[in-house]
């Protein structure tokens, strides 16, 4: 089978982002063979690429996608060639419009999934899923902070948290993300480039802070998130898309009120098989319910990545990305 699949011989901007044309040869032994029909857009694709987070070179790029299984390798129970199923990784190598890939990584999608929505919702949901009941154990009543509350992540937690009863304050950057906030339904919404958010916070909360901050956006936000959340409150830094957070002297923590700060990811949340399963089957459950509704924002050409890319990285999407491959 012929595919296009996007590498990197060397970690930079969105230019070193780079195709070729394979032949994708029989699934060995617990591989599958997938087309693929539809291809999520992370942060973390970026991380990859620019050496946030360094990767052996050279790389695949991206780790979510959703298509169809078109041949199965020895030992793979489960799956059968017509199945529809998705996946997050670990593998880096979604940027493609056919692949071999570890059956153990796949989820098979129920009915009421189309792969749209699975591959612009399984790791942005799944992380949301972990980030606010495995981690953070967010409870009912709760009034809760999540910055870029607009973004992937950010919509998906919005959503979530109203579903199980918080009260969320969000912050976004423009007029129309603060819109989004709102529509999936945040009862505040800030400006982090002009309002004085901590202060809003605390106003809000009647003086005390928020328990929880969701914090995907870094340092950018880090002196705020300290300042909005209680004493003995959680900091939860997923993410680095105002730049990563470091040289921090614990001390801070104290001088806040004996905050705690944890930097999360998601691999380790769903580390065996059981973990995966039981958290797509929540993510899967919120998005049939409609408790979750996936927005994608923008669609791209599979090779327009770099393009998707950049406009990721400037602020310009809104809810989830998807690169879309062109099949004969």
């Amino acid at each position: 089978m012929q595919a296009t699949q996007a590498f990197i011989e060397s970690q930079g901007g969105p230019e070193v982002i780079d195709w070729r044309e394979v032949t994708l040869g029989e699934p060995g032994a617990g591989q599958v063979l997938l087309r693929q029909t539809s291809v999520g857009l992370n942060y973390l694709d970026t991380y990859h690429r620019d050496g946030t987070y360094p990767v052996p070179l050279p790389s695949g790029l991206g780790v979510e996608s959703a298509g169809e299984i078109i041949a199965v390798g020895e030992g793979v129970h489960g799956f059968q060639p017509g199945d529809r199923v998705a996946t997050f990784g670990p593998e880096r190598t979604a940027y493609a419009s056919a692949r071999l890939v570890t059956a153990a990584s796949l989820f098979k999608l129920p009915a009421t999934i189309d792969d749209e929505t699975a591959a612009a919702a399984l790791l942005k949901a799944c992380t949301a899923e972990m980030l606010v009941e495995r981690c953070a154990k967010v409870e009912a009543g709760w009034p809760v902070l999540v910055h870029a509350a607009a973004g992937g992540v950010g919509l998906i937690l919005v959503q979530w948290l109203k579903a199980i009863g918080a009260t969320v304050i969000g912050t976004v950057s423009t007029d129309a993300k603060a819109h989004a906030a709102r529509e999936a339904g945040a009862d505040h919404v800030l400006m982090y480039k002009s309002d004085d958010v901590a202060a809003h916070v605390r106003e809000i909360t009647d003086g005390q802070g928020v328990p929880v901050t969701f914090d995907g956006i870094g340092m950018a936000t880090w002196e705020v998130s300290l300042k909005a959340t209680a004493r003995r409150g959680l900091i939860v830094s997923y993410g680095n898309a105002g730049g990563p957070v470091t040289g921090v002297n614990l001390g801070v923590l104290a001088q806040h009120g004996s905050q705690f700060v944890t930097r999360p990811t998601l691999f380790d949340y769903y580390l065996h098989a059981g973990e995966r399963a039981e958290g797509a089957a929540r993510v899967f459950e919120m998005i049939a319910s409609g408790a979750v509704k996936i927005t994608v924002g923008q669609r791209y050409g599979l090779q327009d990545a770099a393009r998707a890319h950049a406009d990721l990285q400037a602020g310009r999407t809104t809810g989830s990305t998807l690169l879309i491959p062109e099949h004969d």
